[in-house]
């Protein structure tokens, strides 16, 4: 998945510093990618950008996550990882994403290459990527970059709780969920003190006399 990426009158003077993506960077990358890859200007891609399309990459093939600065700034992102399917081995390029302070600079144009040297530096000979259909920049880009045999994505959808059959399995988990919840209402101690022992049991658990309502953290802020 690409954004907008148009670098066809890029300056030559500009210089882009791309190198391997690092673990303080994953936060950075993962705003940027939620900028630029919104499911309002692209909503017939079958992938969605989230915080584990980022550590996932990450985690799996570090030597393909690159980002590119612009004196110090995150000016785009890439990233990828390589398929091996009997004697071909496949680079796929997952996401390429370009800040828009800095398009028009050739920063998609240096992420790519520098990441197609890594590829066929281990062993790559046929590469791909995919984008939204509608994402004309997109593909006027990678075309520009010597891609081809352009195919689209079939995008299908279903309501489930309009399906026959799969709308009553939803009725059924909702009745379900339903009475254990009564069930559980009925289970509780009596309603005098019920806040007192919560707040003293989430005490023991925090180590506070302050309970948190809520501990869960996101794996990216």
């Amino acid at each position: 998945m690409t954004n907008d990426t148009n670098d066809s009158d890029a300056p030559t003077n500009v210089y882009i510093d791309v190198r391997e993506m690092d673990i303080d960077d994953l936060a950075h990358v993962y705003h940027l990618g939620e900028d630029v890859f919104t499911s309002d200007l692209y909503p017939y891609i079958y992938r969605t950008w989230d915080e584990w399309e980022v550590i996932g990459l990450y985690n799996t093939d570090p030597e393909y996550c690159l980002v590119a600065e612009i004196d110090n700034q995150l000016a785009g992102f890439i990233l990828g990882t390589v398929i091996t399917k009997g004697n071909w081995t496949y680079g796929y390029i997952m996401w390429l994403g370009v800040n828009p302070n800095f398009q028009r600079r050739g920063v998609g144009d240096k992420l790519v290459d520098k990441l197609v040297e890594r590829m066929i530096e281990d062993g790559v000979r046929f590469m791909m990527a995919d984008t939204d259909p509608a994402n004309t920049p997109a593909v006027k880009f990678f075309t520009r970059k010597g891609f081809g045999n352009t195919r689209q994505h079939i995008f299908l959808s279903m309501n489930l709780s309009k399906h026959e059959y799969y709308g009553r399995l939803i009725a059924y988990e909702r009745e379900k969920a339903e009475r254990a919840a009564y069930k559980r209402s009925r289970r509780r101690p009596s309603a005098n003190k019920p806040q007192e022992i919560v707040s003293e049991a989430a005490t023991k658990v925090i180590g506070t006399d302050t309970p948190s309502e809520n501990l869960n953290i996101p794996p990216i802020s």
